[in-house]
């Protein structure tokens, strides 16, 4: 399909920076200037200009139906390019590589590699823009909080006829993971291309430091001489570097670039998020009567206005993105850039949007190619066509790396699915979840075609914990209603309950993930083959998860936490991982290992031994009541906290004044940091009632910790508005307490993602 026809002069290969040091006589040189002369006027008369095709991205769909299933046979033989000369056509030329350098574009000898990376600016394609090599643009549109409910995507109730006109046109990924549920963590992994798991990063809305060698994906396209501009959220859980974007805000926009500068340009369309489908009044376009209630949520008429809701703004959002489409259309621009749509996680509905079921992860993925850049394509891509190939988020940034002809560099966790550098096809997707929002959970995921596995390392969590801004959605409070009521079915029930410690799901036959096969013994072969591959992914990237937030940022100390995680020393995660295992599940004979864990000498087997007692409940915690109460004195505040939150909980009586007294040293922010305090507030929120002699104390506590980033200083209030009650007011603010950092972007007074 063609949507236009700009006629593209080819430009000059003659590399003048570099061949003028090699002529050796005047006359020589001036005939070289004159030939220069000619060449660049030549050039320059052959340069697109941004007119207007004759057919665009929203008309002219001819006989494609993007819902038929079938692929239609190309029209010609498409071949991936095995050299950079298949795309950049004087790559070879001779002092090509030198030059390269001096211009600021890609090489593939490692030396020389390493030296342009060291030297290149943002300023490189400014200062030499006759010599840039033909790139495509690349247009990324985003949307937040929506899972594939499009048309495209088979969604009967969806009404989006401008998305489903680009996958018409362009390859539909039938299976793109968010590997984060939430945005926060999501956005970290495709602005690095590396699991923030592995960067210590994986709680929402946290803040740290990227190792100084490592690089935010734009700033690779900077170098190259890309025009780079995000409109407008980040949210990323890193410190970001200098540099990073040309342009980050409401205002940023590819026609800000320079004449004929290539672009980058992400449009974050933010209508669809989860704060967008519950607000009122709102007169719904779509018949709530037809809405699809997954089974897992009750049938109810709030429940069926969110989701109806939620579709209305997927329509608004649907024509948002139109809107942009046109845009570049009308611009010109269609034959000259590759367009990408997708979301951030999933649907921002309760059960979705926070948790590892396919429904939390699982995004639209939407890629357009022109026919120019066709080379650029997958081997699959077909106009109207769909990927069977695996993708993530950590896949994002190297694509677009090899798209522009980066090899993507080593330390980069995903694969390239485009470009000359296309990685190999992955056999399975990796997901996450840390702490969400104001409440701590830990669990880990891993998928394969087919089916979908799930490690809970807190069981003794429920799926539904209290999260503050998740409960203003009608929907989650009509459900934990009627779960109060005893009127929910099984399926129904089983959010407000503690989790299995592994869940398995037949993706093909239980979309809605509602049967759990982990405990069939017919399922066994594929029970172990996913949680060993969870296992060997865990260990591959150095997961810092297997530590609590505060400990881990007390072990690393001044150390970058990448750093400190790839340190097998400093951090022995296979021991670790071995008791977190052991911990997670609930069998009785494990108890003498876990107390003799809690004499380690490592502070993460000790938390864990600590938390398997707590898993197991009464039994278990006062058989080891006395290396508990040793506990409570450990030299990890972590540990002292698990135990007090075992024998709380568990214990004898006369424990309590013990366990209510160590949670209360541990809940100041301005002492202890606000990793622990928020942590030590989900303990004393756990004891309910038996917490009530330390309430007086609680209401005197500082609200922030004056070191950490603000985007993370925000959860004692909130934990403490629910321990106390409606009635607590917040302390006047000390306003010599202030975050390090300045606040992060977010969505009315919540701050969440």
């Amino acid at each position: 399909m063609v949507f236009g026809n700009s006629f593209w002069g080819s430009r000059s290969n003659f590399p003048k920076s570099c061949r003028l040091p090699y002529l050796e006589s005047t006359p020589r040189k001036l005939t070289f200037l004159l030939g220069v002369f000619l060449s660049v006027a030549i050039s320059e008369t052959l340069q697109p200009t941004e007119g207007k095709n004759p057919k665009g991205f929203l008309c002219d769909l001819g006989s494609v139906e993007p819902l038929s299933g079938q692929r239609p046979n190309p029209t010609e033989t498409e071949t991936k390019p095995t050299s950079m000369g298949t795309i950049y056509p004087d790559y070879g030329q001779p002092f090509n590589r030198a030059c390269a350098l001096q211009r600021g574009e890609p090489t593939h000898d490692p030396v020389l590699r390493t030296i342009a990376y060291k030297k290149a600016g943002a300023g490189t394609y400014a200062s030499q823009p006759q010599n840039r090599l033909h790139r495509p643009n690349i247009l990324w549109i985003t949307c937040e909080d929506m899972g594939p409910h499009l048309g495209c995507y088979g969604d009967t109730y969806a009404q989006t006829p401008n998305l489903d006109r680009l996958a018409a046109q362009g390859l539909r990924y039938r299976v793109c993971w968010s590997n984060g549920p939430v945005c926060a963590p999501a956005r970290t992994a495709i602005i690095t291309g590396v699991y923030p798991t592995s960067l210590g990063a994986e709680h929402m809305r946290s803040e740290v430091p990227m190792p100084d060698w490592m690089k935010m994906y734009p700033q690779f396209l900077r170098e190259q001489g890309y025009y780079c501009t995000n409109n407008s959220k980040e949210d990323y859980n890193l410190t970001k570097p200098s540099g990073v974007w040309d342009d980050s805000s409401p205002t940023a926009h590819w026609k800000n670039r320079r004449p004929g500068q290539p672009f980058f340009a992400i449009f974050n369309l933010t209508i669809t998020h989860e704060s967008q489908i519950r607000n009122r009044p709102h007169t719904l376009q779509h018949d709530p009567a037809k809405a699809p209630v997954p089974p897992y949520h009750p049938d109810t008429p709030e429940v069926r206005h969110d989701w109806a809701q939620y579709y209305d703004r997927i329509s608004q959002m649907d024509t948002q993105a139109g809107q942009i489409l046109e845009e570049l259309h009308q611009a010109g621009l269609v034959d000259e850039t590759i367009v990408f749509f997708y979301s951030d996680h999933g649907c921002g509905m309760p059960r979705h949007k926070r948790w590892l079921y396919n429904e939390g992860l699982h995004v639209p993925l939407i890629v357009y190619v022109p026919e120019k850049f066709r080379h650029l394509a997958p081997k699959e891509y077909r106009p109207g066509g769909v990927s069977d190939r695996l993708v993530s988020f950590v896949d994002l940034a190297p694509t677009l790396l090899s798209l522009v002809g980066v090899q993507p560099p080593q330390w980069m966790h995903g694969q390239a699915f485009m470009g000359p550098f296309v990685g190999q096809e992955q056999k399975y997707l990796f997901g996450f979840r840390g702490r969400m929002d104001e409440r701590y959970d830990m669990s880990r995921a891993v998928r394969n075609q087919r089916y979908l596995y799930i490690r809970n390392y807190m069981p003794h969590r429920i799926q539904g914990e209290h999260v503050g801004y998740m409960f203003q959605t009608p929907t989650t409070v009509v459900w934990r209603k009627l779960f109060e009521e005893g009127k929910l079915r099984p399926e129904q029930a089983v959010f407000w309950q503690p989790k299995p410690p592994e869940e398995l799901y037949d993706l093909q036959t239980d979309p809605h993930c509602i049967r759990n096969l982990a405990d069939l013994p017919s399922y066994v072969p594929i029970l172990q083959e996913l949680r060993q591959a969870l296992r060997q992914h865990i260990l591959q990237v150095r997961d810092l998860g297997f530590l609590s937030e505060a400990e881990m940022h007390r072990r690393a100390g001044d150390r970058r936490l990448y750093e400190f995680g790839h340190d097998q020393k400093a951090y022995p995660l296979e021991r670790i991982l071995a008791m977190a295992e052991l911990a997670a599940q609930r069998t009785a004979e494990a108890v003498p290992q876990l107390q003799i864990g809690l004499k380690d000498a490592d502070s993460g087997i000790r938390y864990w031994a600590a938390m398997g007692l707590l898993i197991r409940g009464q039994q278990a915690v006062r058989t080891a009541r006395t290396d508990l109460w040793q506990a409570l004195g450990d030299e990890s505040p972590s540990v002292r906290v698990v135990a007090a939150w075992a024998l709380g909980l568990y214990g004898e009586a006369e424990d309590l004044p013990k366990v209510l007294q160590t949670l209360q040293a541990h809940a100041s922010p301005e002492t202890n940091g606000a990793y622990l305090a928020t942590f030590t507030l989900n303990v004393i929120d756990a004891l309910g009632r038996k917490a009530e002699p330390i309430y007086p104390a609680l209401r005197r506590l500082p609200l922030k910790d004056p070191k950490a980033p603000d985007r993370a200083n925000d959860y004692v209030e909130r934990l403490l508005s629910v321990i106390l009650g409606p009635d607590w007011q917040p302390p006047k603010p000390n306003p010599k307490v202030k975050g390090s950092h300045p606040k992060a972007k977010s969505f009315g007074s919540s701050g969440t993602g």
